[in-house]
């Protein structure tokens, strides 16, 4: 469920495309057919719905919140070379850190999420690029 959590954080945040989710959801589903969240997932037209049977479906308490990571940190690394306006990128990543749950929220490589855009307001884009891309590349 660690892949389908990032995709639905992505989602609701519209860092993804639905075709990128519904791609990996087959995927996903094909590997494993018997699952019956996939499964309830496959059956699901409406994407809210999707993304809301995800967020209330997961067990934080057992998600692998390093596999959570290096899923989540790949997909941003996408956006972030896609995005060459460092302000744009920045925008969008304190509300990413707003949707991520709760007892991750202060750990790194996520709590960069809530700060990496500060040096921005004195200038220094150098800092904040900095800070985004040692946090895209802390599983590596």
């Amino acid at each position: 469920m660690e892949e389908l959590l990032v995709y639905a954080i992505l989602l609701y945040e519209k860092l993804t495309t639905e075709d990128e989710y519904n791609k990996r959801l087959d995927e996903l589903f094909l590997d494993n057919p018997e699952n019956d969240d996939l499964l309830s997932l496959e059956w699901e037209t409406d994407i809210a719905n999707a993304v809301i049977y995800i967020r209330t479906h997961v067990d934080y308490s057992s998600v692998d919140y390093e596999q959570f990571g290096r899923i989540l940190m790949s997909k941003l690394k996408v956006f972030y070379e896609s995005c060459p306006n460092i302000k744009k990128f920045a925008d969008r990543m304190y509300g990413l850190w707003e949707s991520l749950p709760g007892n991750i929220q202060q750990i790194e490589p996520f709590f960069s999420l809530s700060y990496a855009d500060e040096p921005l307001s004195w200038g220094d884009e150098e800092q904040t690029r900095g800070i985004y891309e040692s946090m895209l590349n802390y599983y590596a």
